[in-house]
């Protein structure tokens, strides 16, 4: 996973209200990596209210206030869409639902109180695509699901809803990720993907696809 695809990420729910924290800050390779390095992000949403129902599984901007807090993998593997075939062959895209790296993530959340039943960590994937075809959309939900997956995000949604709130005559200084999007964005760059937006709004948000 590359620093770009996780700092997309990072500003999508820092943009929609969350505390986002990144658990480690180098690249394992030469080793198995343990619980705490399987994990990517985590994000706590201190609006969240008791209560909430849970989130769709497929996850845009207006369910993410149903989302407490929860563990997430980056898998920015930009040129495939999560077919079937590669969720049976690809172990490692579930690496993060093991349970001593669940058990790990909740560590580094407050402890919950009698009073506050929010106990439950959203397993969240973030992925390109799924397969746009029947049955095999069909087919790779029913298995992410069937693994452990609470919900998936797509790039294409995060960007969207990042590019809709960039303000072009802002300066985002502390922000390289949204910096370059800002200067796409004033320099008349990205008009055709700022059209599809009206498909990606919170209004249309059910009918649209990962």
């Amino acid at each position: 996973m590359s620093a770009i695809d996780e700092g997309i990420v990072r500003e999508y729910f820092e943009q929609n209200g969350f505390l986002v924290r990144q658990a480690r800050k180098y690249q394992v390779s030469a080793r198995r990596k343990t619980g705490e390095e399987e994990i990517d992000l985590v994000v706590f949403n201190p609006a969240w209210e008791r209560g909430a129902r849970k989130p769709d599984f497929f996850l845009f901007s207006n369910e993410l206030s149903f989302v407490h807090k929860a563990v997430i993998a980056v898998k920015g593997w930009h040129t495939m869409a999560f077919t079937p075939n590669m969720l049976k062959s690809s172990p490692d895209i579930f690496s993060f639902l093991q349970q001593s790296v669940l058990k790990e993530a909740a560590r580094l959340f407050p402890a919950d109180t009698p009073d506050d039943p929010g106990g439950t960590l959203t397993k969240i994937l973030v992925l390109p695509s799924l397969p746009t075809a029947e049955p095999f959309r069909s087919q790779s939900v029913e298995l992410l699901k069937a693994r452990g997956v609470d919900a998936i995000i797509s790039f294409r949604a995060m960007l969207l809803d990042i590019l809709d709130k960039i303000e072009p005559n802002q300066n985002y200084s502390k922000s390289d990720t949204l910096q370059v999007m800002r200067l796409l964005k004033n320099y008349d760059l990205l008009k055709d993907t700022q059209l599809d937006l009206l498909t990606e709004r919170p209004g249309a948000a059910r009918r649209a696809k990962p």
